[in-house]
């Protein structure tokens, strides 16, 4: 017991929490950057532009089917070598975006084929441009029955900020890997800390899609 007390003492839970903002920081601007991305990624592939359409389309699923801490390596080890250095916080970000938006492509493209394809057509006889049939009619469609698919993605991405622990971002599992290296019988209560504050995290917002998707489906 005094051992726990020790590992979470409130210097040594303050510094993890300075860990977890870290972590809030780089989770938030990367799932509004791949939000943005991968809405515009998927709605191209679904448009089926000549050439541009197969392009994304294979940039997408190469990223999809490599691992994100490959991605890390190259944003943070890669980008310097063609004059482009980021830091690892911005890395990390972008490593990230790029990931998840390849991920939320397939489900924005996926997510607008489901809607019948009468509802498209249906809203072209009433004089709308495609732009204006898929903004208004098909986008709010398709996005009701995405939510909890893209809620489920972006928990996976807050789960996945533990691994820009590699190149060294001070993010919640970096530093609690700083306070159990000053003492091996910190490891269990610090993996308890830790468990307990990336669950926090996401089932907050698992029940927050989850409210979300309620709402709009009434």
């Amino acid at each position: 017991m005094q051992t726990w007390i020790e590992a979470l003492s409130w210097l040594n839970f303050g510094f993890l929490l300075k860990g977890l903002a870290v972590t809030l920081f780089i989770s938030v601007i990367a799932i509004v950057l791949s939000f943005v991305l991968g809405s515009i990624l998927g709605i191209i592939r679904y448009s089926k532009i000549k050439f541009i359409s197969a392009i994304i389309g294979f940039v997408v699923d190469l990223v999809r089917n490599l691992p994100l801490l490959l991605i890390i390596f190259f944003t943070y080890f890669g980008l310097p070598n063609i004059g482009l250095r980021p830091g690892a916080i911005l890395s990390a970000v972008i490593a990230m975006t790029i990931f998840e938006s390849s991920m939320l492509a397939e489900i924005v493209r996926s997510g607008i084929q489901s809607v019948a394809v009468g509802q498209i057509e249906g809203a072209r006889s009433t004089g709308m441009s495609f732009v204006q049939a898929l903004w208004h009619v098909v986008l709010p469609q398709a996005y009701r029955h995405m939510i909890p698919t893209i809620i489920g993605q972006f928990v996976s991405l807050i789960k996945d900020t533990s691994l820009a622990t590699i190149i060294v971002v001070p993010e919640l599992m970096q530093h609690a890997q700083v306070i159990y290296g000053q003492n091996a019988n910190y490891i269990v209560p610090m993996f308890a800390a830790l468990t307990l504050l990336y669950f926090i995290i996401c089932f907050t917002l698992s029940m927050a899609g989850s409210y979300l998707h309620r709402h709009m489906a009434n």
